[in-house]
């Protein structure tokens, strides 16, 4: 008689759910250590150089999808970034640096708990896509030696790597950092945006600035800047949450729930 072999995911995916689970409250503490304890924060520089590379693809992404012809975009040392274009939608552009990263994290956190068996592979079409993504875009004089081409090339090809050689655990537990990480971009970054209205890159002002003087010029600038910021970071939020709860939330209760019917069966 031949030996079947079964996976044991397969015969046992609540194990494997609770794992995940596990992982992502760890990334969630991770992300909140990075950010808020002052001895910690020196690993904090490649995480935002990262956020800042999918803020400014994600204006770069926006811009063709209305249309518009991408120049290039670059990523800056001390963490900031810049997006050139020509045309496209200018209502879509301006806040996809903040809601694209928002719905980038958001999307993947969501697909990695939701199908947490396929993150590996889930990590190397991530990290072609930044491959390709940086070759065609990252640039903005032809030149392929800028930050943001080697950003988005490293880390394009360390998630190849993660996903092709490291162990699922080690890879969801990385991808949910960035997840969350890119997920709250709005939210970290609101206190930033409310006190800086003015120019932070030369004569470029920041994104909620920005969009408030085209979109709404009757509101002063301060408290133009102040709505246009929360009103993305709250979006942000609800990205994140709805993730959480299709991706995390609703799977493990529904897990507590049979138990409980289970038991009260016997």
């Amino acid at each position: 008689m031949n030996d079947i072999r079964l996976d044991n995911d397969l015969v046992n995916p609540r194990r494997y759910r609770r794992q995940a689970l596990l992982i992502t409250a760890i990334a969630i503490v991770l992300v909140y250590a990075l950010w808020n304890i002052r001895e910690v924060r020196g690993l904090l520089y490649p995480l935002n150089l990262f956020v800042t590379y999918i803020h400014e693809a994600s204006h770069s992404a926006a811009t063709l999808i209305s249309g518009g012809e991408v120049v290039g975009f670059e990523v800056f040392p001390d963490g900031s970034g810049v997006a050139y274009r020509l045309g496209g939608a200018g209502w879509l552009v301006k806040p996809a640096g903040y809601l694209g990263a928002a719905l980038f994290g958001s999307v993947l956190f969501f697909m990695m708990n939701r199908f947490p068996r396929y993150v590996n592979q889930m990590a190397i079409l991530i990290g072609v896509g930044m491959v390709a993504f940086s070759v065609l875009f990252a640039r903005t004089d032809g030149s392929f030696l800028t930050l943001a081409m080697f950003i988005g090339i490293i880390s394009g090809l360390g998630l190849m790597g993660l996903g092709a050689k490291a162990p699922r655990w080690a890879t969801m537990l990385l991808l949910n950092v960035l997840a969350v990480s890119t997920a709250l971009n709005a939210v970290m970054d609101v206190w930033w945006l409310t006190q800086n209205t003015g120019a932070s890159l030369g004569a470029i002002q920041n994104d909620a600035t920005s969009f408030a003087n085209e979109y709404m010029p009757l509101v002063p600038i301060g408290t133009g800047t102040t709505i246009v910021a929360f009103t993305w970071a709250l979006i942000a939020i609800l990205m994140l949450s709805a993730a959480f709860y299709y991706g995390v939330w609703k799977s493990f209760k529904s897990e507590v729930d049979a138990s409980y019917d289970t038991f009260v069966k016997r």
